[in-house]
């Protein structure tokens, strides 16, 4: 039996009510929707970071770190791993948004009630103000995406931060 809706989010409404099984089997139900968008934005993401820290490693400024006789783990986390994070964050930031729009299909197809369920029926049924609502939020998050990217950013490379 579900659990009193309070909030319409089956998982946050068992939560919040206390109802375990519930909350188990709508996160069994939650796999694999979730594998569907994680496995598709897996792939960029690895292969930036992958290229990134390659590139670090093979850098003139690791090579003198070690040189200077630094722990292998202090020269990859301290200096390699700081600057090969910019581009993954920026790609994580650019996937968010494919992210968005993944999701409209994945919930469709998984029959799983959510805003790109509520996106998918808002553009099947020709009903403008829902679409435009949803454009609006998506809009509205991958701006808040980038802007948190662009925090970031300072707190990776200090070339990036303003006197």
């Amino acid at each position: 039996m579900a659990p009193p809706t309070v909030t319409g989010l089956l998982t946050v409404d068992a939560l919040l009510a206390g109802d375990l099984p519930v909350l188990a089997g709508a996160l069994r139900s939650l796999a694999l929707p979730a594998l569907a968008l994680g496995l598709a934005a897996m792939a960029p993401v690895a292969r930036m970071a992958r290229a990134g820290m390659l590139e670090a490693l093979g850098s003139e400024y690791v090579r003198a770190a070690r040189a200077l006789g630094l722990s292998e783990p202090t020269v990859v986390v301290r200096h390699a791993l700081r600057t090969s994070l910019l581009p993954v964050v920026t790609m994580i930031a650019v996937v968010s948004g494919y992210q968005l729009g993944g999701v409209v299909l994945v919930e469709a197809v998984f029959a799983w009630p959510g805003l790109g369920q509520y996106a998918y029926n808002a553009v099947a049924n020709a009903d403008y103000p829902a679409v435009q609502g949803f454009i609006l939020y998506a809009t509205a998050m991958y701006v808040a995406i980038f802007l948190v990217v662009d925090l970031l950013y300072a707190i990776l490379d200090p070339r990036a931060r303003t006197s």
